[in-house]
């Protein structure tokens, strides 16, 4: 063995020594990374249970956009999805979709913002449905993009079968259902034929109807726009980021 071979080996070893370490070090990045994840998605699951007064066994899913450490590091997460099915959110229950961003790792501030969409079947469409007055919450089929409805309008003492097509929307927070389409006694028509043929019965089929939900539902959740999407009814939801610090935001809201 040379001279010259001997320092070749020592800057292997030390290569090799280089090595073991950073991969060392990674390893306990991830580890740390994944301890990390873990933590906060419990810790959210159990807030979650706590606040919307879930049963304590609800399957809930949390994820965590990003990298955690860096967050953790900067005291705010930048996206939190919560997702669970048949939620029961005051006279909503179907499947909640929540996306927060800017989530504080300390409840000593407001969130950025967030959103939420509550999907539901036909069912819970019908049982929620079922709060509007006179309505006839029974007959509803969805058939994208709007609901269909039917009723029978007494005309000289002999029931008219009506049928009306109502497409989901939101004013001021309501859900709103807007007639789009009519049949009348099987045959479609229009709102004028239809009112030339049942004159002032046709005004409860016209009419636009609407629902206030806020008064069931935390004050800092706000409806801004319903769908039919394929055999199910989407609401969403804005969500004012400081429903964490400000605990009126998390008492229901009012109708009216």
């Amino acid at each position: 063995m040379t001279d010259a071979t001997r320092p070749r080996r020592r800057t292997g070893r030390w290569i090799a020594v280089l090595v073991v370490v950073v991969v060392l070090a990674a390893g306990l990045a991830v580890a740390a990374e994944f301890i990390a994840r873990s933590v906060i998605a419990g810790t959210v699951r159990t807030l979650v249970v706590q606040k919307v007064g879930l049963p304590a066994d609800q399957p809930i899913d949390v994820q965590i956009s990003g990298i955690v450490l860096p967050q953790l590091v900067a005291g705010r997460l930048d996206e939190v999805s919560v997702s669970s099915d048949d939620v029961a959110l005051g006279p909503l229950t179907g499947d909640v979709r929540v996306e927060m961003q800017g989530v504080p790792i300390t409840a000593d501030s407001a969130a950025t913002g967030g959103t939420a969409a509550v999907r539901l079947d036909e069912a819970q469409v019908r049982s929620l449905l079922a709060r509007i007055d006179g309505f006839p919450a029974d007959t509803v089929t969805l058939a994208a993009p709007d609901l269909d409805v039917s009723t029978d309008v007494s005309l000289f003492g002999i029931p008219v079968p009506v049928g009306v097509s109502l497409t989901p929307g939101a004013t001021e927070g309501e859900l709103t259902l807007t007639p789009s389409a009519f049949r009348l006694a099987g045959n479609q028509v229009d709102a004028d034929t239809l009112r030339a043929q049942l004159g002032g019965l046709a005004d409860v089929v016209l009419k636009t109807r609407s629902l206030c939900v806020a008064d069931q539902l935390p004050r800092a959740l706000t409806l801004t726009a319903a769908s039919v999407q394929g055999s199910d009814v989407v609401a969403a939801f804005l969500i004012d980021g400081s429903i964490i610090v400000d605990p009126s935001l998390q008492q229901k809201g009012s109708c009216g």
